[in-house]
């Protein structure tokens, strides 16, 4: 059945599973067809029993075979490839699944994170080498319920350096700031509720709190915040539950909430009764820290949300919520409804990272490279004509008006096409209208072929 070379460089467990593969893709060895019991393949090609028996097992875990009991190996039924792709129209469902799926997209101009090489990858390798030395129960148990507490501990401290200032059972880590905008929906939010939020504003909340059911009523964005008179306004109008923000370096605009507007803010919350949902998962890449909605509140009215995704790296799926206690008591227990703990390895990992004594150096060096990208962005951007909204001084985004002469209908389209992703203003809309804007992302679009095409679009 099988010729095997006991002389050659390849092992023969390999070469058993590389001669079975090859016969059942040229058709020798059909679906369902029974292959010879270990023994008898053993017997056949002059190996041991333990040899075949570990080429089995890997072609069992390859999906190439399959193993009955009591009756023996057959060949497993393969899945057909899929047909070849075809591009859908840019909508929501392109922007929250073909981006983060499609690697022909490679220049993620308008992508929501950094290059691999921007973030704390060494730091990453580090914590994991160190976590294989750990004790077994760490590797194996299930978290605790808030979260690690060392990493909590950790957070209040480096929390109480931004003047926001909260004791670490007053925090519960999340699977990233996402699951904590999640909670904070379920928190305050209601079917049938009106929230506000920001305009633009973050497009996975405007989709996550329509699927919740609420009513949206979009503030517009202000160089200093939030539109403090639309905002006024809309509570008196509306009787809104909440207002989500995004306070530091705005996703998409880049603007930060200054003191005066969050002051006026926090008064029409508290006139009003509704509560703030700040997320804020920037805050450590200010070059200039402003001071939060949290930290003025005291945690009365305001869930401040933070993450480690935009710095250490998005693959830890770590972030973390703070509000008053009862509050807190619930988004724990949601949290434990709907999957449980966190996970207590990537949370010792990030531990680790924040630890390491170089933390701090990776973030001085990121926010410089940021700042210098967002200059360049902003230079070549404006010399093709875009309007930029505001030059952020750091951080990811910035938000731009196409030329008028370019036709903004379809250049998503036509971009993606050539393997640039870029993400429309309309995404970020909470009413759906239409845009001439674009979110960039400074780390990726500071690319001399992003410009090239770019000036191409608008001869």
């Amino acid at each position: 059945m099988l010729q095997l070379d006991p002389s050659a460089t390849s092992p023969l467990t390999e070469q058993i599973v590389q001669g079975l593969i090859g016969k059942i893709e040229r058709g020798l060895l059909s679906e369902g067809a029974r292959l010879p019991s270990v023994r008898g393949l053993a017997q056949a090609t002059g190996v041991s029993p333990f040899t075949v028996a570990e080429a089995y097992n890997r072609l069992v875990a390859g999906g190439w075979i399959m193993a009955q009991r009591a009756r023996g190996y057959f060949v497993a039924t393969r899945q057909r490839p899929p047909a070849a792709p075809v591009r859908s129209p840019v909508d929501d469902a392109w922007l929250l699944r073909r981006v983060y799926e499609d690697a022909e997209l490679e220049l993620q101009a308008g992508g929501g994170w950094l290059p691999h090489d921007w973030l704390y990858e060494d730091g990453v390798r580090a914590a994991l080498r160190n976590l294989a030395k750990a004790p077994g129960d760490l590797l194996t148990r299930y978290g605790h319920p808030q979260g690690l507490p060392a990493l909590r501990s950790h957070l209040q401290w480096r929390l109480a350096l931004r003047g926001l200032e909260a004791p670490a059972e007053r925090i519960v880590l999340t699977h990233g700031a996402s699951q904590g905008l999640d909670l904070a929906v379920r928190l305050l939010v209601k079917p049938g509720d009106t929230v506000l939020i920001d305009s633009p504003g973050y497009s996975t909340l405007i989709a996550a709190l329509l699927l919740h059911g609420a009513k949206l009523v979009g503030i517009p964005r202000t160089l200093a915040g939030p539109d403090v008179a639309a905002v006024a306004q809309a509570a008196a109008r509306h009787q809104p539950v909440a207002l989500f923000t995004n306070s530091a370096l705005h996703n998409p605009t880049g603007t930060s909430t200054t003191a005066a507007t969050a002051h006026q803010l926090l008064k029409l919350a508290d006139r009003h009764d509704f509560h703030i949902v700040e997320d804020d998962p920037f805050a450590d890449l200010q070059l200039h820290p402003s001071p939060s909605l949290a930290s003025l509140d005291g945690l009365e009215r305001v869930i401040y949300l933070g993450s480690f995704s935009k710095t250490l790296s998005p693959a830890l799926r770590v972030g973390f919520l703070l509000a008053r206690a009862d509050l807190l008591t619930r988004a724990t227990q949601l949290k434990m409804v709907a999957g449980l703990t966190g996970s207590g390895i990537m949370e010792s990992a990030t531990l680790s990272m924040l630890t390491d004594g170089h933390h701090r150096t990776h973030l001085d060096r990121l926010r410089d490279r940021l700042g210098e990208a967002q200059a360049r962005v902003c230079g070549r951007l404006a010399e093709l004509g875009w309007q930029v909204f505001h030059q952020p001084a750091g951080g990811l985004f910035l938000w731009a008006e196409a030329p008028p002469q370019m036709d903004v209908s379809r250049l998503t389209e036509a971009a993606a096409t050539v393997g640039i992703a870029l993400a429309p203003g309309r995404f970020y809309l909470p009413d759906g209208g239409s845009s001439r804007h674009f979110r960039f992302n400074a780390a990726w679009a500071d690319n001399s072929r992003l410009y090239g095409w770019l000036a191409a679009q608008s001869s």
